[in-house]
């Protein structure tokens, strides 16, 4: 595992985080805001596999 795939992951719970606060709250944009944070958590980790898979 690189450290982009542990830090996608770890935005990926961050944005989780963000978007079940703002459902428990009832604030779209904090909710909206963890949608976005955790695709972009996504997208890093898809970017660390493809770096890993060209490592071997």
């Amino acid at each position: 595992m690189n450290k982009d795939q542990v830090k996608g992951n770890v935005e990926q719970d961050k944005g989780e985080a963000k978007k079940q606060m703002g459902k428990a709250t009832d604030d779209k944009s904090l909710e909206t805001k963890g949608r976005m944070e955790k695709g972009k958590g996504k997208a890093k980790e898809a970017y660390g596999d493809l770096k890993e898979s060209f490592k071997k």
